[in-house]
């Protein structure tokens, strides 16, 4: 799933092309024209191969798939508390020739994690970072790749020296 929603190419194997290629364009309040100026093939052609007409040729189904399939997401959420999102706005990382924007979701409680996690999914970020104590709850609901944030030692020992000076 991406955004929540099945994709064309795998629901095309639950079900067949025709079923899948109707379903999508419904989804998207798309036309058969509309979807034949996007990917470069005749009007005539989609309509056939929709009404079952003629069998769909392999790169026929990839230039649909192409056009009907979600792109692939330019973000990567982290989900943290306000205070360290402040510090990572703006940043971005390159990975593989592909520049990811670093999109900040404000979370101070496991529920507000929860939301954060589907919300940053539906719009479609590429993955999710989180702390470890979520991170395999997330894994869970989400269909993108998890990682943990994993504090430093030195975060560790601060926190335990603010700890003990109000013990």
């Amino acid at each position: 799933m991406y955004y929540g929603i099945v994709m064309i190419s795998k629901r095309i194997f639950e079900t067949d092309f025709r079923t899948a290629l109707d379903e999508e364009l419904q989804r998207r309040n798309m036309t058969i024209r509309q979807l034949a100026e996007e990917s470069g093939i005749p009007v005539a052609t989609l309509y056939k191969i929709s009404s079952g007409e003629v069998d769909v040729r392999l790169s026929t189904m990839k230039k649909i798939v192409s056009v009907l399939e979600p792109k692939r997401s330019t973000f990567v959420a982290v989900i943290a508390a306000k205070f360290l999102l402040d510090e990572m706005e703006g940043h971005e990382i390159t990975v593989r020739d592909t520049v990811y924007r670093i999109r900040g979701y404000t979370a101070n409680s496991i529920e507000e994690c929860i939301i954060a996690a589907v919300m940053a999914e539906k719009e479609g970020a590429a993955g999710i970072i989180c702390a470890p104590v979520l991170a395999s709850i997330v894994e869970k609901i989400v269909d993108v790749p998890v990682a943990i944030i994993k504090p430093k030692a030195a975060t560790v020992l601060d926190a335990l020296d603010v700890v003990a000076r109000r013990i």
